[in-house]
Order: structure tokens, then C-alpha cells, then sequence
């Protein structure tokens, strides 16, 4: 495979698959498909929807070699959570 190199930021990739999300996917996807995860390619608005991150986005890339990728959770803000660790402090 080619090796691309992303033409926007990761602010713009980011506020361009917001949108695309928005406008045409998100009445679509989130009735039957809420919780799992979509990769959209933002500049041929192609997408792909699944439950794992990586194959998702292998999947789109298989379509689109080229994409500039954007994944997030159907239904939600945020694809993932990430929390810091608990203190354990010795007895």
C-alpha cells in the first residue's frame, strides 16, 4: 500500500467528521446502530460502521486507501474514555 500523507490537521479531520456525522449520518446510524463505532473517510464522506476501532477502519482503508480517518462511537461525543489510575497506597 501507498504510504499518504494527510493533507489536514487533526483539528480540521476532527471538525470535518463532526460535521459530515451531523449533517448526514447521525439520523441514519444512531435508531439501530448506537454504541458501535463508525470510521468516516472526510473527504469522500464514505464510511464504514462495526464494533471493533481497527477493523473499522482497516475496512474503510480497504475501500479508501487514501482516507483521512475519523472514528467515533455511534451516539456519542466521544469514542473512548480514558481515566487515570487508581492510587494504591501500601497498608
Amino acid at each position: 500500500m501507498a504510504t499518504t500523507h494527510p493533507s489536514l490537521t487533526n483539528e480540521e479531520v476532527a471538525r470535518r467528521g463532526d460535521e459530515i456525522y451531523n449533517r448526514l449520518l447521525r439520523a441514519q446510524l444512531e435508531p439501530d446502530e448506537k454504541g458501535k463505532i463508525v470510521a468516516i473517510d472526510v473527504d469522500s464522506t464514505d464510511y464504514e460502521v462495526g464494533t471493533d476501532v481497527l477493523d473499522t477502519a482497516h475496512r474503510l482503508r480497504a475501500r479508501r486507501p487514501d482516507a483521512q480517518v475519523y472514528l467515533l462511537r455511534v451516539g456519542d461525543r466521544v469514542l473512548c474514555h480514558i481515566r487515570s489510575p487508581r492510587r494504591i497506597h501500601p497498608a
